[in-house]
């Protein structure tokens, strides 16, 4: 029996989705839990799975088209299967919630996401951001000579300026003319989440200077004996002592719903992952349980997929406590905005190497330095400043993180 299938609701809030590209055709045969269709949401370019099995008998919607949550999009049956689509599709309610065609405004951001037209063509046949167009047209770069590094291999700004060299460079520090770039849905998003966090939630903030020693030292000696893909990162061992440290503050790891405060049974780390288009919060599930090298795997797998635009809606939802980690900018400290409706979010700097007095003497220091954004509604600064204590005692000793 054939299968309508609808425009999934991957957020609590999410209105609509982009069908930003079919990756099974028709004819195609497809399995249940295989990635059917990429759409694009206020957060994130996210793979859609099939919710069923068997041949793909029509695309209702084409690519580039905004649809509505719950509206058809496409028609499954079984190999051989004579499919009326239209009179299925005529039988599903809430049939009147048609897709429809992106607005100006939305057609304006696909044109940024996906380099494409209004009517789901790529100007020169090429996908390409608008910056990479223009660097390539003021260095007379032709772009189908250009391999793409973006997701769905597009081409952005750093391939236009590899192939340019040093000119390509200078080309874009002498274009200061003014122009005017739609909002991502994802830089809007930001945009509208974050002045909300600000304006609604009283923040204050917790900072601690740690003895990264240790801990930089135990990520040489595990690494000296790893392949290169498989290496630890600093911010995979910040990450569990983050989740361990909230086992004993629960207040940190809640949310605030009315007048109740909701202690999340799951530690749930959300860990900030920094993309052309803006910034996405990959989700690691039960981190407080997941082994040290296991959850450096499924944080490896999570940031290649949030780079290549090929989240999954659970990569991105359901997260109780954030970690933002700027120290591969060399960013020293930082304040950061707290993602609600989580309680509280840990901001980390780099690593530094600076004399230190230890027993009396100067001598060479490696430290680290962190601070924690907090929700006052749900807790205070004492309780803040104890769950950064304990923070430190497992980065100080990381050994217990390998426990």
């Amino acid at each position: 029996m054939a299968t309508v299938i609808k425009m999934p609701k991957l957020g609590f809030d999410m209105a609509e989705g982009l069908l930003v590209r079919w990756v099974k055709g028709v004819g195609d045969s497809v399995q249940k839990g295989e990635v059917l269709a990429e759409i694009e949401t206020d957060k994130a370019t996210i793979e859609v799975e099939s919710e069923a099995g068997g041949i793909v008998h029509k695309h209702l919607v084409p690519e580039h088209t905004s649809v509505p949550v719950g509206a058809p999009i496409a028609v499954i049956g079984e190999p051989g299967e004579q499919v009326d689509a239209t009179e299925l599709v005529g039988q599903v309610p809430g049939r009147a919630a048609v897709a429809k065609p992106a607005a100006t405004s939305t057609e304006k951001v696909a044109a940024v996401v996906s380099a494409g037209d209004g009517d789901g063509h790529l100007p020169g046949g090429v996908r390409a951001s608008p910056v990479a167009r223009r660097l390539a047209a003021e260095g007379g770069i032709n772009l189908r000579d250009l391999a793409g590094s973006g997701p769905q291999g597009r081409i952005v700004k750093r391939d236009v300026q590899a192939r340019l060299g040093a000119a390509g460079t200078a080309v874009a520090q002498r274009v200061f003319e003014t122009e005017r770039v739609p909002l991502s849905k994802l830089r809007a998003t930001i945009g509208r989440r974050m002045t909300a966090s600000k304006q609604q939630v009283p923040h204050f903030y917790v900072s601690a200077d740690l003895d990264a020693g240790p801990l930089m030292a135990l990520r040489r000696d595990l690494n000296s004996r790893l392949p290169e893909d498989s290496k630890f990162s600093v911010n995979d061992f910040l990450v569990k002592a983050a989740a361990l440290a909230l086992r004993e503050f629960p207040n940190l790891n809640s949310a605030l719903e009315g007048d109740q405060i909701v202690r999340h049974g799951e530690i749930n780390i959300g860990v900030a992952v920094a993309l052309e288009e803006g910034l996405l919060t990959v989700v690691l599930r039960g981190a407080d349980r997941t082994p040290l090298r296991q959850l450096s795997s499924e944080l490896r797998e999570l940031v290649g997929r949030a780079r290549a635009g090929r989240v999954r809606p659970a990569d991105i939802e359901g997260s109780t406590f954030t970690v933002s980690n700027l120290g591969m900018f060399q960013v020293d400290h930082f304040l950061a905005i707290i993602n609600p409706p989580e309680a509280a979010i840990l901001a980390v700097g780099s690593v530094r190497e600076e004399p230190v007095v230890q027993a009396g003497a100067i001598v060479p220091g490696t430290r680290l330095q962190v601070t924690l954004s907090a929700d006052h509604r749900v807790t205070d600064g004492a309780e803040a400043a104890r769950w950064l204590q304990v923070f430190r005692s497992y980065t100080e000793a990381p050994v217990h993180l390998l426990v």
